[in-house]
């Protein structure tokens, strides 16, 4: 009997847990706020979603209750990586059940979170106002789809764990296409490139000061 081609399908649940930050006036007004995805390093892998308060905003709002986003950060199970999926369902969740204004989204990570604030841009070009990837690295040959992003990009001359040509090969592919994406360079860091970066107000403050830009909208300014 011939071959017959077929085809099949499965529905398949992928979740994380996640810390939820709103800022202390979030139930006082009715505004829509932005909101900062944050990804972890390797090192805070696990099912003790605590771990993910050891760097960056989860840190950051413990001490400071009038941070002014939204902060989502998950954890990425053990001996796993980013999935792109998951961080997008996890985005779709949040802006259902809270009040976010959809075009001032941020994402930034580092190291492991550095390589998936890359990987989740690139997949999902759209979807966010300007990222912020620490110490880690992307694909140069999809770079031409994040060229309309703000980018502000950090990492260690010193780094041995994830080299900086990981950071300057995207930076140059991005600047090929015509972005005008900031990289910003610690020359005495190493792979700890994250705390001063994180500890920058001038961070938030670019953040906020993008807003994002729909597909439709850059192609009626470019004159298409």
């Amino acid at each position: 009997m011939p071959q017959k081609a077929r085809t099949f399908s499965r529905k398949v649940t992928i979740g994380c847990g996640y810390l939820l930050y709103l800022p202390a006036d979030y139930a006082r007004s009715r505004k829509k706020w932005p909101l900062l995805l944050f990804l972890h390093g390797s090192g805070e892998r696990g099912d003790d979603v605590n771990l993910v308060k050891h760097h960056g905003p989860p840190l950051i709002v413990e001490k400071e209750p009038n941070f002014p986003f939204v902060v989502v950060s998950p954890q990425c199970a053990e001996n796993k990586w980013w999935s792109v999926e998951m961080l997008a369902g996890l985005l779709d969740k949040v802006k259902k059940d809270y009040r976010i204004d959809k075009n001032r989204i941020y994402v930034t990570g580092l190291s492991m979170g550095g390589y998936g604030t890359w990987e989740l841009a690139v997949e999902y070009p759209d979807r966010f106002a300007a990222i912020a990837p620490i110490c880690g690295g992307g694909n140069p040959l999809r770079a031409h789809r994040i060229r309309h992003l703000p980018i502000w990009v950090f990492h260690g001359a010193k780094d041995e764990v994830v080299p900086l040509a990981k950071s300057r090969e995207m930076v140059s592919a991005l600047r090929k296409q015509g972005s005008k994406v900031r990289l910003t360079v610690y020359p005495e860091a190493g792979h700890d490139s994250w705390t001063k970066t994180y500890q920058n107000k001038k961070l938030y403050a670019w953040f906020l000061s993008h807003q994002r830009v729909s597909a439709a909208a850059r192609a009626k300014a470019a004159g298409r």
